[in-house]
């Protein structure tokens, strides 16, 4: 049996959205920044069997991303297999879930099938990954924070521009809002078509010049408060999509109410209704959970280091 636990993502923002004509023109589209938690994770087993099964929360996507990865391996190493999904959080609530379901099926079909060192950019290309934030495709292998360049026309995964460990007593509260999950399909696609440009180069720096240092130092309140502004400058490109800089007022309410606390580094994973506030450590994530729980589902995790891939029996 292959055992695949992979993290979660959470995205800050993209550097770059696309107009039409950036791409032919050789603009570098999307990039960006984002950090990679523990939980709530995606956990994936599989094991040899007479057929194909797939079992657990969101089992057909895991079958579709099965045929992918298996369709690319030469047809003399095809064989079917038992796949459960044992924990998987909902899609559309902006923690990469497709990309981290994807990840850890084609790993452990990967090992089971003998390819145990293939990298996560590989796995990507394999079952279809990375179109837009590479993000969660090197944050399975790598964890921790991370940039992504944005892709040039003709490039499969964006190149990643930096890495960096968080201090290990740093902490992570999310927030998760139970709202109807609506930023995704025909409104995420209508919400790139009616974006503007925003200041791409405006990102880039701070990412570049504030983020990154400050991450690297463990100056957490330089570090929160450029990845609140740089969260916040990535959502006005939706303004007219999404009625503001975030999803929804509530979720730009619970943003202004959290950052008032005290911990800085406040915004809103993806598209949402997830909320993130990164916190210098457990006492203080733990305050905001005992003050926030009453009015959202919250709780505390820990950035990740990867994912991890155990192997028991034989196949």
């Amino acid at each position: 049996m292959i055992r695949v636990v992979a993290p979660s993502r959470l995205h800050f923002g993209l550097f770059r959205v696309p107009v039409v004509g950036e791409l032919e023109a050789g603009a570098r589209a999307f990039g960006g920044a984002g950090l990679m938690i523990d939980h709530p994770g995606v956990v994936v087993t599989v094991r040899p069997a007479d057929s194909w099964q797939f079992e657990g929360p969101l089992a057909s996507r895991a079958q579709i991303f099965a045929m992918r990865f298996m369709l690319a391996l030469p047809e003399e190493r095809r064989r079917p297999f038992q796949v459960l999904v044992e924990r998987c959080p909902a899609e559309h609530t902006g923690l990469g879930v497709g990309t981290q379901l994807g990840l850890a099926v084609a790993k452990a079909i990967a090992t089971a099938s003998g390819e145990e060192e293939v990298s996560s950019t590989e796995l990507a290309a394999r079952i279809g990954r990375g179109e837009r934030s590479a993000i969660g495709v090197y944050g399975f292998d790598r964890g921790g924070l991370l940039i992504d360049r944005g892709k040039l026309p003709g490039e499969d995964i964006s190149p990643l521009l930096a890495r960096v460990s968080l201090p290990d007593e740093w902490r992570v509260v999310l927030f998760t809002p139970t709202v109807a999950a609506h930023w995704h399909g025909p409104n995420e696609r209508q919400a790139f078509a009616t974006a503007v440009p925003g200041d791409p180069e405006a990102l880039r720096q701070l990412a570049e010049t504030a983020i990154l240092p400050a991450a690297q130092r463990g100056d957490i309140d330089t570090f929160g408060d450029a990845v609140h502004e740089f969260n916040r400058k990535a959502g006005e490109p939706f303004s007219a999509a999404q009625g503001g800089e975030y999803a929804s007022s509530d979720i730009a309410a619970l943003i202004r109410d959290v950052r008032a606390c005290g911990v800085r580094g406040v915004g809103q994973s993806s598209w949402g209704p997830t909320v993130f506030a990164v916190a210098p450590d457990s006492d203080t994530a733990l305050s905001l959970v005992l003050r926030f729980r009453s009015r959202v589902p919250c709780f505390v995790t820990r950035v990740s280091a990867g994912h991890r891939t155990d192997q028991t029996g034989t196949n």
